[in-house]
């Protein structure tokens, strides 16, 4: 089953076995709630683990406290350092109709609404404004890196499913990116 990565174990937090993680999820209060997840890097096979508890704290920008079963000393800690905490794409927050996990995004083939092939979304890329910014998908398309706003008006309709974007470009929009 695919899992989607939550958290990333930095370091140890007190002597009991309890570790900090970096928070890599929009929905970080959900973490508090997980009774079990997945610790995972790339040497090994994802392991289960249960979660004794999890706590948000505000420090150092904040961070995830989370311990697991059979973690009950620093050293037992240590070893956790540097694995990811994945949860399944299944457990995932539900999200409002309109917005789209970029991982959903990556790899989605663009057309345009009368069939013809630009690409594959590569990324997608925040414009950087926190409250009226568009994010643009990152199209590899024949001519190069086409960058296309994640707009309904272009992108007129989008099938995660499917793994295809539609989209109508507005004139000049392919010059913009040359």
């Amino acid at each position: 089953m695919a899992s989607v990565t939550v958290a990333h174990i930095l370091r140890p937090h007190g002597i009991r076995g309890e570790v900090a993680a970096e928070i890599l999820t929009d929905f970080p209060e959900r973490l508090k709630h997980l009774s079990s997840a997945k610790l995972w890097d790339e040497r090994s096979e994802p392991r289960s683990v249960s979660i004794r508890s999890c706590w948000l704290s505000h420090s150092r920008g904040g961070q995830a406290i989370f311990h697991f079963q059979g973690s009950n000393s620093i050293s037992d800690a240590e070893k956790l350092v540097g694995l990811q905490v994945q949860i399944p794409f299944a457990e995932r927050m539900k999200l409002p109709s309109g917005s789209y996990y970029i991982t959903d995004l990556v790899g989605c083939e663009v057309r345009e609404k009368d069939g013809a092939a630009i690409g594959r979304v590569l990324d997608v890329e925040s414009t950087g404004e926190i409250v009226s910014g568009t994010p643009n998908l990152v199209v590899d398309s024949a001519n190069g890196e086409l960058l296309i706003p994640l707009a309904k008006e272009i992108c007129v309709r989008v099938d995660t499913e499917a793994r295809r974007i539609d989209v109508v470009l507005p004139e000049g929009l392919r010059e913009l990116n040359t």
